[in-house]
């Protein structure tokens, strides 16, 4: 199958009639239906079901609708990296990244990028794990830099760059006691600030874990999806959050940080790069392998 044969058959399932995708395409109605029937002979199914009122896909077409998008926006990813090249830049890269990732390794990132490949142009865009999988399944990102352990549909490429240990914060009047420590248990009765299950499903779990393991009936009192979020949530005295370390370098109003006593079992914080495999070396292959010194 032709690469245009795919998008003509994107065009037919996002207008839902061969008339008015081939208005959209800017190519004859004829045309558009002589190579739907080609890509329908190559493939031994009927894609489309035909009427007045337009062109249904069949149960065999929406099979691989999301496999199609897929891989054209792949291919326009591709041709665009390429033309990058063509016009004699150096190339172009795009980054994903979760919070986390914008207080220690990100600058460290950039500054070792510019000093190896001055002429790269870097673009950043701050998305969530779930946001960043779907992107580089589609190729709309190069590289993510995301908490791991995560799926990621395809073959991908995963170097862990952060390990950090979790503290707790917690609202300004909380009883902390004198060696600026809080407990397990005084946590548990607090009540939890998370990210949603959703977003990170490995690590809100193991913090459940690790407060069941200890003897404690933990409840989940606020989810929040973004960092800056849950630390409003803690401020505003709807429980405690347990966050990574690095969280120490912001001054948040009504939030004070301590260590937890006896927070063992409690779970690391992973920054990794993921980003796709490829037979030949790539810019996110650059990036990801740049000397940080994964802790």
């Amino acid at each position: 199958m032709e690469t245009r044969h795919l998008r003509y058959f994107l065009a037919v399932v996002d207008h839902g009639s061969v008339s008015r995708a081939s208005e959209w395409l800017g190519i004859a109605q004829p045309a558009l239906s002589q190579a739907l029937g080609r890509m329908e002979k190559d493939l031994g199914v009927r894609l489309f079901d035909r009427s007045r009122r337009g062109a249904a896909p069949t149960p065999a077409a929406l099979a691989i609708l999301e496999d199609v998008r897929i891989s054209v926006a792949r291919i326009d990813a591709a041709a665009h990296r390429a033309r990058e090249i063509g016009r004699g830049s150096a190339g172009q890269l795009t980054i994903g990244l979760v919070s986390s990732a914008l207080f220690d390794t990100l600058p460290r990132a950039l500054r070792e990028m510019r000093r190896q490949a001055p002429g790269v142009r870097v673009i950043l865009r701050e998305m969530s794990n779930a946001e960043q999988a779907e992107a580089l399944q589609t190729g709309e990102i190069d590289l993510g830099l995301m908490h791991t352990p995560v799926a990621v549909g395809g073959r991908m490429r995963e170097r862990l760059l952060l390990r950090d240990r979790l503290v707790a914060a917690v609202p300004d009047e909380f009883d902390v006691a004198d060696d600026a420590m809080v407990s397990m248990a005084q946590i548990a009765q607090a009540g939890l600030v998370m990210y949603p299950q959703a977003q990170l499903p490995a690590f809100y779990a193991g913090i459940l874990d690790a407060m069941r393991k200890g003897g404690h009936d933990a409840q989940v009192a606020q989810e929040a999806n973004r960092t800056l979020t849950v630390l409003s949530c803690v401020a505003g005295g709807c429980g405690v959050a347990l966050l990574p370390s690095w969280i120490r370098t912001m001054n948040f109003r009504g939030v004070r940080f301590c260590d937890v006593r006896d927070g063992q079992r409690l779970p690391s914080f992973d920054l990794s790069a993921i980003w796709p495999a490829r037979s030949v070396p790539t810019l996110a292959d650059l990036f990801a392998n740049l000397d940080l010194g994964a802790r």
